[in-house]
């Protein structure tokens, strides 16, 4: 009797500390099924319940979908599932893990595989791009090791599981399933989970060598041939409503059991980095709106190069904008300078105009005298001879040969007057400046004919001409001319009161390199340094009745043709030495 009440005693102790105890429920992806899950896990939960006795751990088993409810409706603390339906429960849920599960022999952060099998005899298959247009088996579209890790080797190879495949056969757990559609050649070939060939083999459900794996490699870290890296295994995580201080407990439990009880191990969590990249490039899970062909979709998977694009856009039509205004503001400010310069030119181009007219007028003016002398000497011919006739015919002693003697000498002055009359009208008549071939030695000639022409006692100019037929040169020639003329009519001038050897004048023309050079040499009594610093500015004479303008009005001709003016002292004797050059042109025959 005392030892039946002493075991009643402890057992009512017993049943009072279980119902003291607070109930922490464990949600297991049971994706072999319950009986399977429960002999995987009861040792955890046989742990646990050892080391943390206030607590209450039991083991619930579900599938993917009465996982996901159950969190929802938080009727669980702990989950225990495979990586792929742990990333994407994070991301929905907010799962946290607090550890992963070591593997005896294995690290946690690469345990889990796939392995893609055919039969022996299949020679066409021996890499995963060889299964394109082929038929393939797998657990299910969601399935971690059975489909997503093989799935993701065949899209890095080119074939695409969604398109590319025949038919793409999904045929549940458990997963001998699909090495049994492989044996009976309903399909080409088949995935599943690492190590699951070998260990059906030891058990004797199958021979190895009646099939071959597909790109088959071998890893240190795992005794079984492989078709793809190896990923982090399982961990063990808390949901948001799980008490702080219990997941701290069951993660320092977790991380002090060893291989010892019961052929479990844990470590701290691994890495689910290549989980999730797995996920983001099959697009599935917490990644699937990369699937999505909607702006959304599209906002969401592209909003930084989206964002970078609207910054680049904003920016552009930013400057855009501001060049344009700058553009239409210089422009403006442009055709504004356009036009004030155009005006000036204008107003200047009429100004020179006005003063080469002046100039010409003026040395017309100096000339005037002689100008008149010398058309009085044709004049007075002419009255002679008419005079004479008008006698002879009054006396009787006109003839034949008289009359035609008295008429040529009045045509041949009065042409003589004409062309005088008329060389003075072209050479004062006001034009516009125009770009024509002219003959330097010509112009000279005329020039000197002009003025000896107007002079009743002119010195001797001589006209020298060394310019080789090759240097054509475009230019006003009535410019070059009246340039021509006040210089010769200066060197006149300077030798006026000189004796005759030193009144002689010469003018020679020649080619020097890719220039024409025109020299007008006289012989009188020369510059000095002072009035040769001041030669070409206005205002400044050596004449006393002179305006000093002739000059420079002479430079800014002959710069304008693109060519050079200056004075120096003669190298031959007394005197000196003025010169202009105009750039040689090669003239079409």
């Amino acid at each position: 009797m005392p030892g039946r009440l002493a075991s009643l005693l402890a057992l009512s102790c017993f049943w009072a500390m279980q119902a003291a105890a607070s109930d922490v429920a464990i949600g297991v992806f049971a994706y072999q099924g319950e009986r399977a899950a429960t002999s995987d896990w009861t040792p955890l939960v046989r742990y646990l319940n050892k080391a943390l006795p206030e607590h209450h751990f039991r083991l619930e088993n579900y599938d993917a979908q009465s996982l996901r409810a159950a969190i929802t409706e938080q009727r669980i603390d702990l989950v225990l599932t495979n990586p792929g339906h742990y990333i994407t429960m994070e991301a929905e849920f907010g799962l946290s893990r607090i550890a992963t599960l070591a593997s005896p022999g294995m690290p946690a952060a690469r345990a889990l595989g796939s392995v893609v099998i055919t039969r022996a005899e299949r020679s066409d298959l021996n890499e995963l791009a060889d299964l394109a247009g082929k038929r393939v088996a797998a657990v299910a579209p969601e399935a971690f090791g059975g489909y997503l890790l093989a799935a993701r080797e065949m899209l890095r190879r080119g074939v695409d599981p969604e398109s590319d495949l025949k038919e793409i056969r999904f045929v549940g757990l458990p997963m001998a399933r699909v090495i049994e559609a492989v044996q009976r050649g309903e399909v080409d070939a088949g995935i599943v989970r690492a190590c699951l060939p070998e260990q059906m083999a030891r058990q004797g459900q199958l021979r190895l060598n009646e099939f071959r794996v597909l790109s088959a490699r071998q890893d240190s870290e795992i005794p079984c041939t492989l078709s793809t890296p190896l990923y982090p295994n399982w961990p063990i995580a808390v949901t948001r409503q799980t008490d702080p201080e219990l997941a701290k407990n069951v993660a320092h439990a977790l991380l002090s059991m060893t291989e010892a009880n019961d052929g479990l191990n844990w470590t701290v969590p691994a890495d689910y980095q290549p989980v999730h990249d797995l996920y983001r490039e099959l697009r599935i899970g917490p990644y699937a709106y990369l699937r999505e062909i909607t702006p959304e979709g599209l906002a969401r998977r592209f909003w930084p190069w989206l964002l970078g694009i609207l910054v680049v856009l904003v920016a552009w039509i930013v400057h855009t904008v501001r060049v344009e205004h700058l553009v239409s503001r210089r422009t403006a400010q442009l055709r504004d300078s356009l036009n004030a310069r155009e005006q000036a030119e204008s107003r200047m181009r009429e100004s020179q105009e006005q003063m080469e007219h002046l100039s010409r007028l003026s040395v017309l003016g100096e000339l005037s005298g002689n100008l008149a002398h010398e058309l009085n000497q044709p004049l007075t011919t002419i009255g002679t001879y008419a005079r004479t006739v008008l006698r002879r015919q009054a006396s009787g002693r006109l003839t034949p040969e008289a009359i035609s003697e008295a008429c040529t000498e009045i045509a041949n002055e009065a042409e003589r007057a004409g062309g005088i009359v008329q060389r003075i009208r072209h050479f004062a008549r006001k034009r516009a400046a125009v770009r024509d071939p002219v003959d330097l030695p010509g112009l000279a000639e005329e020039a000197r004919h002009l003025i000896t022409g107007m002079l009743a006692h002119p010195p001797e100019v001589r006209i020298d001409n060394r310019l080789s037929a090759r240097c054509g040169v475009l230019a006003d020639g009535p410019q070059i001319q009246q340039v021509l003329l006040n210089l010769i009519k200066n060197a006149i001038d300077a030798g006026r009161a000189l004796p005759a050897e030193r009144q002689s004048i010469q003018v020679i023309v020649e080619a020097v390199d890719n220039w024409a050079q025109v020299h007008v040499i006289d012989h009188a009594t020369g510059l000095d340094s002072g009035q040769l610093a001041h030669l070409f500015e206005p205002f400044f004479t050596t004449k006393p009745d002179g305006l000093g303008l002739g000059l420079p009005i002479c430079k800014t001709i002959i710069e304008a043709h693109g060519g050079r003016l200056w004075a120096e002292p003669n190298n031959d004797g007394p005197g000196m030495r003025f010169s202009f050059s105009l750039p040689c042109h090669e003239l079409s025959a």
